[in-house]
């Protein structure tokens, strides 16, 4: 990095984010025992201004993890448990007749729960889709329509909604379109013996943990913008470009991509790519990217954003391996 004013205040500016983050990383790691890498994929969502998927069977402190999150950064946040009978107007609001002293009556506008900056999304894929899809606009325009009225939400807004396994009964999948406007896909997995008798000692006892704020609401949004100033280099960015249209079987050099691969990422992997990168780098310490952060993030950018064949399903393959094989292809 040139030795400009300009890169000296993202450097002043950088030196001071590592020390706030790992405070973060800190204060939720002591709520939230045993799930660090899950922690840290979490927060980076946050600071690229993304929305996460965390995907697991219940009992694995996702809610948990979310409300730590939601006071560790000082965000307001709401909780909708996603259910059959949830209707959109349960999320996004509804306008009511209201009828006044003098007899006049107007329609007045009633805000739901993704008026906040942190919405929790508990067991997204248990209602229909046509109530999952009350947040495509959310998520990605930052505001609602009703009734032709445009509604701001606040700002930072994001998303954390937790799934479980699809295979379990009373679930949905997630339409294409919602899928790819969440940054990350977190798979949360079970703790190790280790951790899961720590967290025995320390859930079931007199006093248990409790997360302290950290981080603002401004503060986080200043280090929203420092990740977009980061500065990458263009074999970062080149890799970037080869694994996600390597990963379309209409582009792919690959023939284990082509046969396995019924649709890849659009253009929007490659921009969470890209800012992931630079959000990993800055949590470790570091001004710019490496090869390293894009192989080590292209599995929770990629795998929500591709689908395998059923001939590639029988045949045992996962979408896990074929990412991993690809990013093999970048070095």
């Amino acid at each position: 990095m040139l030795d400009t004013p300009a890169n000296k205040t993202v450097q002043n500016a950088a030196e001071k984010a590592v020390v706030q983050l790992a405070e973060a990383r800190s204060a939720i790691g002591q709520v939230v025992l045993g799930q660090n890498d899950v922690v840290d994929l979490t927060l980076n969502a946050i600071l690229c201004g993304g929305h996460a998927l965390l995907v697991g069977a219940p009992g694995l402190a996702k809610t948990l993890l979310v409300e730590t999150i939601g006071t560790v950064t000082g965000l307001s946040n709401k909780r909708v448990q996603f259910t059959p009978d949830l209707m959109p107007a349960d999320i996004i609001g509804s306008e009511v007749l209201e009828t006044d002293a003098k007899g006049k009556r107007e329609f007045r506008f009633i805000q739901g729960p993704v008026f906040t900056q942190l919405l929790m999304a508990d067991e997204i894929n248990r209602a229909s889709p046509r109530t999952q899809s009350a947040l495509l606009q959310a998520m990605q325009e930052r505001f609602v329509t009703v009734a032709g009225q445009h509604y701001d939400l606040p700002a930072p807004f994001h998303v954390l909604a937790t799934q479980n396994p699809i295979e379990q009964e009373g679930t949905y999948p997630l339409p294409e379109a919602q899928l790819d406007r969440f940054l990350f896909q977190i798979d949360v997995g079970f703790p190790k013996l280790e951790t899961e008798r720590a967290i025995l000692l320390a859930t079931t006892g007199a006093d248990t943990a409790s997360a302290k704020r950290v981080i603002t609401p401004k503060q986080l949004q200043s280090l929203q913008q420092l990740v977009r100033k980061l500065p990458i280099g263009e074999s970062i960015v080149d890799a970037i470009l080869k694994l996600v249209r390597n990963a379309r079987p209409d582009q792919t050099e690959h023939d284990f991509v082509r046969e396995a691969v019924t649709w890849g990422p659009g253009p929007r992997a490659g921009q969470a790519l890209m800012l992931a990168s630079r959000a990993k780098a800055l949590m470790d310490g570091r001004l710019s990217p490496s090869l390293d952060d894009v192989t080590e993030l292209a599995a929770p950018v990629l795998k929500h954003r591709m689908a395998l064949s059923f001939a590639a399903r029988a045949d045992g393959q996962s979408l896990e391996g074929i990412i991993e094989k690809l990013t093999k292809t970048i070095g």
